[in-house]
């Protein structure tokens, strides 16, 4: 089954005082992820919901969107895993880590190990067998 868009404009002024309207996407996005974003890298059965909000007078809309299937007409469906098992897992690893310091000395150590990255290399390459 396809699923068939809803027209929702998305440039629109507020219906009530004609100011700007911004929108978010949820939940468990960040507030700056598109409605299209979120669609495409939704999953069967993921609800979203839609927040129109006007600023100026506080007019406010939400609409629940839930995916009913999804269909691959072209490329490989399976070709990417949701979530990505690597970045889950540093995800994980990050949120489980209290201290900002060891992250900060964690950071640094990754910075280390790519600038000696390109010297190792040359090294090999310039070698004798």
């Amino acid at each position: 089954m396809l699923m068939t868009a809803a027209r929702i404009p998305w440039d629109m002024d507020c219906p009530a005082c004609g100011g700007p309207v911004s929108h978010e996407v949820g939940p468990d996005r960040p507030p700056s992820t598109s409605l299209s974003d979120a669609v495409l890298d939704a999953a069967e059965d993921e609800r979203l919901d839609v927040v129109r909000t006007c600023w100026d007078c506080g007019w406010q809309e939400e609409r629940r969107l839930r995916v009913e299937a999804i269909e691959t007409t072209a490329g490989d469906a399976d070709a990417i895993e949701r979530p990505p098992p690597l970045l889950k897992e540093i995800t994980d690893e990050l949120a489980a880590i209290e201290a900002l310091g060891t992250l900060e000395d964690t950071l640094a150590e990754v910075r280390r190990q790519r600038r000696l990255e390109p010297a190792a290399e040359d090294t090999n390459e310039n070698a004798t067998e």
